[in-house]
């Protein structure tokens, strides 16, 4: 049996969980993702990472601005298939969407809902130094991301892994549970647990303001910070009048005024401990290790970092 898929995502974090669908004995029908954007100050139009992917398997786009008018819901029922696949899609599906007769809608979640819930359940996971994470199948419901769950899975987050260790991780993972999830389907085996309102947390959208380094926070805050941030927005402080964002640093057991220069080899204290920068990039540079930016500037050892 072979079940008629309308798929909706738009980063990065899909493309495996699209490709996994398309490899199965399941049709996809047709792909939504978030319209093109313009990018960086040569406002370059560019294309989602699920568009990109589905011009390369050959399946029809569609990039609607809005889902919350009657054209959009016309055209699904029109194209009357049994699931819709949402991962990072970036749009609410309203009521009438999700109360077509006849429809699974499954989200592809990158938390163990009932914690997370939101725009970014990676980021906050490691930015609050949680030890696992994980992926959770869920019926979508008119309330964010709190209907009931399929299926879970979890992995231990490390303090060495960033952002995109584990949304890679968890892209791969979520890849075999929709494939589970849509063999569940086809047999009628399904078994929906409900969410425990009373556990619900929310990772709400990282905002520029949050990326910027604040000093008088712990060392380890900070690292959290810094692999929660990474690759994008990016985590950064500001030397002399130049933006930096830190790659990787690690932390290191030394005292010193929140901000300070402790050394050459690019130590800085924190409001505990201090954090040693071991990648940076400057605005509008490349990636260099600290020990190659260092060999053309010269650190202030004393001075205090803003």
């Amino acid at each position: 049996m072979s079940l008629k898929i309308l798929f909706m995502g738009t980063p990065d974090f899909a493309v495996p969980i699209l490709e996994a669908i398309h490899n199965s004995n399941n049709e996809i029908l047709e792909i939504y993702t978030q319209p093109p954007k313009k990018k960086d100050r040569g406002q370059k139009i560019q294309n989602s990472s699920v568009y990109n992917c589905a011009q390369k398997l050959n399946l029809q786009v569609r990039c609607p601005i809005t889902l919350a008018n009657s054209d959009e819901v016309d055209h699904i029922k029109k194209l009357n298939p049994d699931v819709v696949v949402v991962v990072a899609y970036g749009q609410i599906l309203p009521a009438d969407i999700l109360n077509l007769n006849n429809i699974y809608f499954l989200n592809v979640h990158a938390s163990l809902l009932p914690k997370w819930r939101g725009a970014a359940p990676i980021q906050r996971a490691i930015m609050n130094k949680d030890q696992e994470t994980g992926i959770s199948i869920m019926k979508i419901v008119e309330k964010l991301d709190a209907g009931p769950v399929l299926l879970k899975s979890k992995i231990k987050i490390n303090r060495e892994n960033n952002y995109q260790d584990i949304s890679n991780e968890l892209s791969v993972m979520g890849a075999k549970l929709i494939l589970d999830a849509l063999n569940m389907i086809k047999s009628g085996d399904l078994n929906f647990i409900p969410q425990n309102e009373s556990e619900a947390t929310y990772a709400k959208k990282i905002t520029k303001k949050e990326s910027k380094i604040n000093w008088k926070e712990d060392a380890g805050n900070i690292i959290a910070k810094i692999n929660a941030l990474n690759p994008s927005p990016g985590p950064w402080f500001d030397l002399l009048g130049s933006r930096i964002k830190i790659i990787r640093a690690k932390e290191i057991n030394i005292k010193g005024q929140p901000g300070e220069i402790m050394s050459e080899n690019f130590s800085i204290a924190c409001s505990k401990n201090a954090i040693q920068i071991l990648e940076l990039q400057k605005e509008g540079k490349k990636k260099l290790t600290a020990q190659e930016f260092l060999r053309g500037n010269k650190l202030e050892v004393g001075f205090i970092l803003n």
